[in-house]
């Protein structure tokens, strides 16, 4: 079982910035293959992107001006950066191992004047 945590998450105000982290266990983490999702309250969890063990990205195209995905395998680690942040992107967010379907427990983001 891969034991995903993800950290990062705050208050923020619109237009601001946040980089999220996924930190994995296992030694494996080269190999892989890391998703990232949101929910927001009274909504369902939606795919915001991921990337692949070999580093191809995929974000959903409503977010993709905004959002990044990234990994550093040597951290055992991926990433979510989100600039010119809106009120609508404010969610738990979720990072998983698609190979596996390990979750993170989240990390709250608020965006909020």
């Amino acid at each position: 079982q891969v034991r995903l945590v993800e950290s990062g998450g705050g208050l923020v105000q619109p237009g601001g910035s946040l980089k999220l982290s996924c930190a994995a266990s296992g030694s494996s983490f080269s190999t892989y293959a890391i998703g990232w999702y949101r929910q927001a309250p009274g909504k369902e969890r939606e795919f915001v992107g991921s990337i692949t063990p070999g580093g191809v990205t995929n974000v959903k195209p409503l977010l993709k001006e905004r959002f990044t995905v990234s990994r550093d395998n040597a951290k055992n680690a991926a990433y979510l950066e989100m600039n010119s942040l809106e009120l609508g992107d404010t969610a738990v967010y979720y990072c998983n191992e698609i190979f596996s379907g390990s979750w993170g427990q989240g990390t709250q983001v608020t965006v909020s004047s």
